[in-house]
């Protein structure tokens, strides 16, 4: 774990963390690239189109959801389901405070590594990683145990790489690594220049299949009889409780924001209902951030410059 800290590179988002004040509305920003852009783009388009005085505010996701509840933030940018089920279930479906846009982008969950060290040490099923022999090459701090990235800490779908850590069984050959995305992805590097494999919690769309040959390992088709899965905000004993021995469901990436923007501000409400992209502009906009150095905002800014066809259809023209 201390070579994966030592590894670390800081990855600059661009996010604000200062609360937001008398803005007409507030853009929640989660940490990962391709949300800050998201938010920056929506930013960019409420206040050149409606005047509107748009404030960002970072947060986890389960921080952004109850301020939407509360209407203290109004959109998250990205809402990965069957991830958030849980959240989606308490705001959207019980109290009914916060709207789903329709247009989704597909996604796909699971584990990776190189395709290099897939080949080279035979890694390629996720069941390889209950072998103690192959498991051991990917210790990176000599105590004989190899590692996995499970995802971020607090992150729903780290809790749920857990449960398939423990269905699986390969909890019991691997030191399950919870840090943020630009240690993970420092650590990938690293593996790659020494030539050591490293299983990681991947999806797609992502920036990180630009830079390296990248394969998902394989495993089970998903199995919804026997796919259960508690967040640890659902119940305390939800590890004993869940059990996930198979393949992610289908993911969708969604943005919602909060109901009380139809009556508050029913424009900028219109403008989030048509809000439609694809996997590969996600991709492009991660890219220009984590590769390319660019500023979340000054990617937000060009992309709608670059893009008014889209931009019109959100704005119903």
């Amino acid at each position: 774990m201390k070579r994966i800290q030592k590894l670390y590179i800081a990855v600059s988002l661009g996010l604000t963390g200062a609360p937001a004040q008398a803005a007409d509305l507030v853009l929640g920003v989660p940490s990962w690239p391709s949300a800050s852009v998201t938010s920056n783009v929506i930013k960019t388009v409420l206040e050149e189109n409606l005047g509107l005085d748009v404030g960002m505010q970072s947060g986890t996701n389960p921080i952004i959801w109850e301020a939407m509840d509360r209407s203290s933030m109004q959109v998250h940018p990205e809402v990965w389901l069957p991830n958030q089920q849980n959240l989606y279930q308490k705001y959207v479906v019980d109290n009914g405070t916060v709207v789903k846009n329709e247009h989704s982008v597909e996604a796909k969950q699971g584990l990776c590594i190189t395709k290099a060290m897939s080949e080279k040490y035979d890694i390629t099923s996720i069941y390889d990683l209950t072998d103690p022999d192959k498991t051991a090459l990917m210790d990176s701090d000599g105590d004989g145990v190899g590692e996995i990235w499970a995802g971020e800490p607090g992150a729903a779908s780290t809790t749920v790489e857990i449960v398939r850590a423990k269905s699986y069984g390969y909890d019991q050959t691997l030191k399950l690594v919870q840090v943020d995305v630009p240690i993970n992805f420092a650590a990938l590097d690293g593996a790659v220049k020494e030539k050591r494999p490293y299983v990681f919690s991947c999806y797609t769309p992502h920036y990180v299949f630009a830079l390296y040959d990248i394969v998902f390992l394989t495993e089970p088709k998903h199995n919804p009889d026997t796919w259960k899965t508690i967040q640890p905000t659902g119940d305390p004993d939800w590890l004993a409780k869940s059990n996930a021995d198979s393949g992610w469901p289908v993911t969708y990436v969604q943005m919602h924001y909060a109901k009380a923007l139809q009556k508050e501000q029913p424009e900028a409400a219109e403008i989030l209902k048509n809000f439609a992209i694809s996997a590969d502009i996600m991709s492009k906009w991660s890219y220009s951030v984590v590769v390319g150095k660019k500023s979340p905002d000054q990617v937000a800014t060009e992309w709608v410059a670059n893009n008014q066809d889209i931009v019109n259809s959100w704005l119903g023209l």
